[in-house]
């Protein structure tokens, strides 16, 4: 046989075998998907519910990235306002008042040796944008129910959690229901600039009390519609991770004097470039963890060749993480982002800048460090000229919560329950939660809202016609309630 019959059948051997490869492990890529009993009803009064909420959101309860601007006496009424809501919830459960404004709730369980679920809410809101001007339908304050939707800031993010959870525990009182697990309900005032005064002093109580929680869910996630490229059923998903934060402060000195004789880069040359330097070197994406746990849920319910991609990321992964990284949205779920926020430099168009500081900010993925965003930068600007600081508070990512265990798998089957239609996931939250206080105090933290979003939904939570529909107000009602009972299984 000659040499290029040889190596012909070479690669038709080779052909042959990735196409095998690639038909097996497509053929095996199969659903996780697991069922469970028909939708979840509860006897709650869905409308009355929705008037409650309304009501709820005409508090100004609106933290200030300023904190001498928060006006806390709203704050005040809205607490007093849920104890006049729920008179069973206020009289059967243990209320404590933590740093003045937080709440935590306990329902105390039968079983002892059961460690406590909590719930993570807040009821701050940040500020509406052109409150008073015509972008708002209805004023984000006025807590109008029209067009089948509840309207307000907070409706989303995240009053309709705090209500919900407390609509829940009263009609399961009123029912008559007893959990055997302990379950707790915290509600933090200040998620929207940190935290540490709400949700952060909540986990210093809870750990000072010895109290070891076995597993939290929070906002972060939600129930995807039209969201997911693939797959035309919403998409639940389960954040088990949520990315660190830092930003990081670039600053370069120049040489004031007159623009007429300027060097051959001023400091706002050398810091352009750096920036520029940065935007064109991202972090290497990253489809294990979180992502990659994703992909596997979702992979099997795609269309064919979604599938067959997403069975073969051995082969396909470049591909894959070309076509996410097209999209600022898909790009952050599988690297650390890169986000030059700030400018600063000059105080006259003809005089040259002594010094020129930027701010950029980075959310990072988990197996990344903050550390490692600053070894990153330096290498990647590679100019001694451009000094590097971390420029206020920071965060590392969260740790990876465990989708093998109990705790999961109830909330996966609650999910499943409350919404039957839905295709359950594990997922990265991008952005950051309250849940980043509970580390080391839950064995698991995981990250819910019982949200229907679409597209549009998106820019309400921080934009404007903020909206929950009454029907998926009622959904996450039934949510917390079977989310309780399944926890007592």
């Amino acid at each position: 046989m000659k040499t290029w019959q040889i190596v012909l059948l070479c690669i038709v051997g080779v052909v042959v075998l990735l196409l095998g490869t690639v038909v097996v492990k497509t053929v095996t890529f199969t659903s996780k998907q697991l069922q469970f009993e028909g939708k979840v009803t509860s006897q709650v009064d869905v409308n009355a519910a929705a008037e409650r909420l309304a009501k709820a959101l005409q508090f100004k309860t609106i933290s200030y990235e300023d904190r001498s601007q928060i006006d806390y006496q709203p704050f005040l009424q809205f607490q007093e306002y849920l104890v006049q809501t729920f008179p069973l919830v206020h009289s059967r459960l243990e209320r404590k008042v933590i740093n003045n404004y937080a709440l935590l709730y306990a329902w105390q369980g039968a079983d002892k040796s059961l460690k406590p679920m909590l719930i993570i809410t807040h009821y701050d809101v940040v500020p509406a944008p052109d409150e008073d001007g015509q972008a708002w339908k209805y004023p984000p304050f006025s807590g109008t129910i029209a067009e089948g939707y509840i309207w307000g800031r907070g409706a989303l993010d995240t009053k309709s959690t705090i209500m919900g959870a407390l609509e829940a525990v009263e009609a399961l009182l009123k029912e008559g229901y007893s959990p055997k697990r302990t379950v707790y309900i915290a509600s933090g005032f200040d998620e929207e600039i940190g935290g540490d005064g709400g949700a952060g002093k909540i986990a210093e109580y809870l750990k000072s009390n010895g109290v070891e929680l076995e597993y939290t869910i929070d906002e972060g996630s939600v129930i995807a519609k039209g969201i997911v490229p693939g797959i035309k059923a919403p998409v639940a998903l389960i954040g088990i991770a949520e990315k660190g934060y830092v930003t990081l402060e670039l600053s370069v000195e120049g040489q004031a004097g007159h623009s007429s004789m300027p060097p051959k880069q001023t400091a706002v040359g050398v810091l352009s470039a750096a920036i520029a330097k940065l935007e064109a070197n991202p972090f290497p994406a990253d489809m294990s963890g979180p992502t990659g746990m994703l992909f596997d849920y979702i992979g099997p319910e795609m269309s064919s060749v979604y599938k067959m991609l997403f069975a073969n990321r051995w082969l396909f992964g470049s591909a894959i993480k070309s076509q996410l990284s097209a999209s600022p949205a898909t790009s952050a779920t599988i690297r650390t982002t890169t986000a030059a926020t700030m400018f600063n430099a000059g105080v006259k168009s003809n005089v040259l800048p002594s010094s020129a500081t930027a701010a950029v900010n980075f959310r990072i993925l988990p197996g990344d460090s903050v550390q490692g965003v600053i070894d990153h930068v330096n290498a990647v600007v590679n100019d001694p000229r451009v000094k590097v600081k971390v420029l206020g508070e920071h965060t590392e990512p969260s740790p990876v919560s465990d989708t093998n265990s109990a705790s999961f798998m109830t909330v996966y089957k609650t999910t499943k329950q409350v919404f039957p239609d839905a295709v359950v996931a594990p997922a990265l939250v991008v952005a950051g939660t309250d849940s980043k206080h509970f580390v080391g105090v839950a064995k698991n933290l995981y990250r819910l809202n019982p949200h229907r979003f679409g597209k549009e939904e998106l820019s309400m939570p921080h934009g404007v016609n903020e909206r929950i529909t009454i029907d998926n107000y009622g959904e996450c009602i039934q949510f917390y309630m079977q989310l309780i009972r399944n926890s007592s299984e």
